[in-house]
């Protein structure tokens, strides 16, 4: 049985928006074996994709280690960088599958197009190789968890990065409206994140036993946001998530562009994008200003809309087609 290695050793709202791609790469070759080298902490996520055969627990590419047969194919999903060719021309692969780096003038690929969509960049990868991918094939069939929150507002108050994080202070602030309009309110984040959440809590006069930040596992984060009326959060997994599982959702974005990491155009009807207008420091260690100028106001009345009609599609600003709402 031949073996495909995929390379995909990055976050969940990073492999949430290659799930077009590896099912692209199942239809393609029903046969053989594919690999994912992912890290371990998104297993649960994996096995709902139903893609994949075997899970290489991957933190990044150097800690990458392949013990099985030569692969037929390696397959790069990690970026335009040279460390994920590197570590898997140590497979010795018969081909590799990458976009194109001047580091590796032998390999042939696409040109790396910073702009692209995430979604849209893996599945052209797969697409300059022959093999047809739908873009629309992101949805997860969500997982059962033992606590139920069906429809809850779920505020999701983390980021990967201080850049991407809007002040709590403002989720304070959204909260308490939500209650006042006696919403049920869930507060979720990581363990890292929790004395933050409890601080919000505690302004918002949200009970304690609402904040669920690093108190559940993967799956049930999963499940409550599946079974959430509404999810509120910036740009992280959690909104690869909601787009997963066809919740709607109030997305604030800064400082990576919508077009690149946001809902795939065909599915914003559900969800309210809200964005400055420029870009930032993906990574920054401070609020990106272009999140800040993001108001609790323009957060409120999104969620008001959303709430009060499940067919509100937000309204298009200078332009963009009905895609975003550009703030400020």
């Amino acid at each position: 049985m031949a073996v495909v290695l995929v390379l995909r050793a990055r976050g969940l709202g990073d492999l949430l928006t290659a799930v077009p791609a590896l099912r692209a790469l199942r239809r393609a070759r029903p046969h053989d074996h594919i690999a994912l080298a992912a890290p371990h902490r998104l297993k649960p996520i994996v096995d709902l994709i139903t893609s994949v055969d075997e899970m290489v627990p991957t933190a990044d590419p150097e800690s990458l280690r392949w013990d099985g047969e030569p692969p037929a194919l390696a397959v790069n999903l990690q970026g335009p960088g040279a460390e994920g060719i590197v570590e898997l021309a140590k497979t010795n692969p018969a081909r590799i599958l990458t976009y194109r780096n001047p580091a590796f003038p032998d390999l042939d690929g696409p040109r790396w197009q910073p702009d692209m969509h995430d979604v849209d960049r893996w599945c052209y990868l797969l697409e300059s190789a022959g093999i047809s991918a739908d873009r629309r094939n992101l949805g997860l069939v969500p997982p059962v968890a033992a606590t139920n929150y069906r429809d809850c507002v779920v505020i999701h108050m983390g980021a990967g990065a201080e850049a991407r994080r809007w002040p709590a202070e403002r989720f304070a602030a959204v909260i308490r409206h939500l209650l006042v309009q006696d919403r049920e309110v869930v507060l979720t984040g990581d363990e890292f994140e929790r004395e933050t959440a409890l601080g919000i809590a505690a302004r918002a006069g949200l009970p304690q036993h609402h904040v669920l930040a690093g108190q559940q596992n993967l799956i049930e984060l999963s499940a409550t946001v599946a079974e959430a009326e509404l999810v509120v959060c910036g740009d992280t997994g959690v909104a690869h998530l909601a787009t997963a599982f066809g919740t709607r959702t109030v997305l604030l974005f800064g400082p990576t562009s919508p077009d690149q990491s946001g809902p795939p155009p065909h599915l914003l009807g559900r969800h309210v994008v809200l964005w400055a207008g420029h870009t930032g420091d993906h990574d920054g260690d401070t609020p990106d200003p272009g999140l800040l100028e993001i108001t609790v106001p323009e957060v409120i009345d999104a969620i008001d809309k959303q709430l009060r009609s499940r067919s509100w599609s937000g309204s298009g600003l200078n332009g963009r087609s009905a895609r975003y709402r550009r703030v400020g």
